[in-house]
């Protein structure tokens, strides 16, 4: 019996007892318990229910790519370059960048669980098993890596209107790749280049979105959290969610391939969470204080100090208290 077999049994969210999943399995009830104990420590919601047995918090849908590929158009269904599933894998975007030779323009990989997702400046991204979607997708440019400025606010742009249409309101977007709900982050993204400054290159696109946080989990994140099942009802299932991602992604990569981020630069300013605040941008020549004055068309942030306005590409920013 393997764990996605038993989580293909709990998905419905209707209770079942030690008993009648042993007999489903062949297996023990101590061998159903040991591998229940194993999906709970890595952050699956499972409640004992007394005399009924064991159940999800909520039904849970395994990703399909079937499902998903039978709910976008046609014409982009053919266009991606396959969907893999894998029930465990360290990142998916490490997966794709492995194997980027070899791999097809929009390229999808997609994960039950990671045990090393990571976001920007290498930070860990929590991934419990079936919660939320963990999703990567390797795009092909021909201009140079030297010509993609701004590409993770296009992303960013993409997935607020992705979860927009799968229910979820109020969202912004911080620079430069973090995706917020009033309650928190809902999302964040990292995008990793490869191939030739000035010729051909591609970018692994990875996009983390909370679909359902457990409790425990909640309370490991060290910044505030927010998911979709505080936002939407009904709850989307998680290959509606990816579905709708894919065809954001897809219509904004070829916008920005085409014509760069400034296209796109009104729609991010739209929902820019930045402008007007106070901040604190921190690089490697120090720290320097301002107002969020919007971006420009390559994606930078602008900092308003007194009479002047500065750029910066890259920085760590903070939002400073009134």
């Amino acid at each position: 019996m393997q764990a996605r077999d038993l989580v293909g049994a709990l998905a419905d969210g209707q209770a079942w007892s030690g008993s009648e999943l042993a007999r489903r399995f062949g297996v023990t009830r101590a061998a159903v318990w040991k591998r229940l104990d194993e999906l709970r420590d890595a952050g699956l919601p499972i409640a004992a229910e007394a005399g009924r047995g064991y159940r999800l918090a909520l039904p849970l849908e395994l990703l399909d790519p079937a499902r998903i590929g039978a709910l976008l158009p046609a014409a982009l269904a053919a266009r991606l370059g396959g969907i893999e599933v894998h029930w465990e894998i360290d990142s998916t975007s490490s997966e794709l960048m492995r194997s980027a030779a070899g791999r097809g323009d929009l390229s999808v990989c997609l994960a039950e669980q990671q045990t090393a997702g990571r976001g920007r400046r290498g930070r860990a991204w929590k991934s419990p098993p079936l919660c939320n979607v963990y999703l990567s997708v390797l795009k092909r440019f021909g201009q140079g890596m030297g010509n993609l400025s701004g590409l993770s606010l296009a992303v960013g742009v993409a997935v607020v209107r992705a979860l927009e249409s799968c229910g979820a309101a109020g969202l912004g977007l911080k620079w430069p790749n973090d995706v917020l709900a009033p309650a928190g982050k809902l999302a964040g993204i990292l995008v990793e280049l490869g191939g030739e400054f000035l010729g051909p290159c591609h970018a692994v696109i990875g996009i983390g979105v909370n679909l359902y946080l457990p409790a425990a989990v909640r309370a490991a994140i060290d910044q505030p959290a927010a998911d979709l099942a505080g936002l939407c009802t009904p709850l989307p299932t998680r290959n509606a969610v990816v579905a709708a991602l894919l065809r954001e992604l897809a219509e904004v990569l070829d916008q920005f391939a085409q014509s760069g981020f400034a296209p796109l630069r009104e729609a991010f300013e739209q929902r820019d969470l930045l402008r007007g605040c106070a901040l604190t941008l921190s690089d490697a020549h120090g720290s320097q204080a301002g107002e969020g004055a919007g971006v420009d068309a390559r994606g930078a942030l602008l900092l308003r100090q007194g009479d002047t306005i500065a750029a910066f590409d890259s920085a760590e920013v903070t939002v400073r208290k009134a």
